[in-house]
């Protein structure tokens, strides 16, 4: 019998690698790998990809300028270089972020996101093998939208939480999205004080609810569930467009031979039931009241933002260390 993890890409979910550490990658043979500040930085913190960060520092001391300056520079190429790497293992798209510091500042996250892509062309890696990672607020997606639309740069929105952000974001034509399921989970578990399993997992039901939002009206936005606590959690969602999922969450798949059934369908759910359109369209004030109006939304959106800037600022601190060394 098949492994669980073979069996959910028989489903037609693409499987995706939620991971820094690119040697632990081509073990489950993901499509895509996914980065985010936190991964980089533990796997920057491992003598094996040292020469990396010495790649990524003497780029940084070439660009000249103060020493902040060549921390910013260090930093990107940084992410660029792991970005390259993994691209060598897999046969499809890197996700990699825009620093988190730039969530509120739309016109700073497009010329970051340049930025990287100009970075990855100058390492031999075309754009159309890259997708920006940009949080999930108002100015985040507006980039998406002016980047996607103006410059074929296509994006990842991530720290994705509430249904209004989902709509905005499908709205905006972004080529993917990341709704975070176990950090949904994580808020309601701590609310409530209650556990949830599968079918009754509010991060699984949130996933559902946009995929089927998406088909129902013709969006082409490909959702990707991300950040899972459980295996049980991405077997709830097997069908859906793309699933990333941690090494140690990858390995219990590769070892678990139960069965594991189609849960989505996009023919299925694209007709009966229909869920009634909303729309964002140029209409902040409406998309930040509704983001306010769910408490958890708000609440993770919020703290993601915060923890990954501070990862980001950790990471640039070590870079900055090796500068001055």
């Amino acid at each position: 019998m098949s492994s669980a993890l073979d069996q959910l890409k028989a489903t037609g979910t693409v499987v995706v690698s939620d991971s820094g550490d690119f040697e632990a990658i081509d073990v489950y043979k993901p499509q895509d790998a996914t980065t985010n500040p936190s991964l980089i930085l533990a796997a920057a913190n491992k003598p094996a990809y040292q020469k990396l960060i010495n790649v990524a520092v003497e780029y940084g001391k070439s660009k000249g300028g103060d020493i902040e300056s060549q921390a910013n520079a260090a930093q990107d190429r940084l992410l660029v270089e792991f970005g390259k790497e993994i691209l060598a293992i897999i046969p499809g798209r890197v996700s990699t972020e825009v620093d988190a510091r730039l969530s509120f500042d739309k016109a700073a996250t497009i010329a970051k996101a340049k930025h990287l892509i100009e970075l990855y062309q100058s390492v031999g890696i075309p754009k159309e093998r890259v997708l920006i990672k940009i949080a999930s607020t108002w100015e985040g997606i507006q980039a998406a939208r002016e980047l996607e639309r103006d410059e074929q740069i296509h994006c990842n929105l991530t720290l994705l939480f509430g249904f209004g952000q989902a709509v905005a974001c499908a709205e905006a034509g972004v080529t993917l999205i990341s709704p975070f399921v176990g950090r949904i989970l994580d808020w309601y578990k701590k609310s409530t004080g209650k556990t949830f399993e599968g079918d009754q997992d509010p991060g699984v039901q949130s996933v559902k609810k946009i995929f089927s939002y998406y088909k129902q009206h013709g969006y082409k936005t490909i959702v990707m569930g991300a950040s899972f606590r459980n295996t049980g959690e991405i077997k709830a969602l097997a069908g859906v467009d793309f699933l990333t999922i941690s090494p140690n969450l990858l390995e219990e798949l590769k070892n678990d031979y139960s069965d594991v059934p189609k849960r989505l369908d996009a023919e299925a759910v694209s007709s009966p039931n229909k869920q009634p359109k909303v729309s964002y369209v140029d209409n902040e004030p409406e998309f930040r009241w509704t983001l306010l109006q769910d408490q958890m939304a708000f609440d993770k959106l919020h703290e993601g933002i915060k923890k990954f800037a501070e990862d980001g600022e950790t990471l640039k601190s070590l870079l900055r260390q090796k500068l001055q060394a």
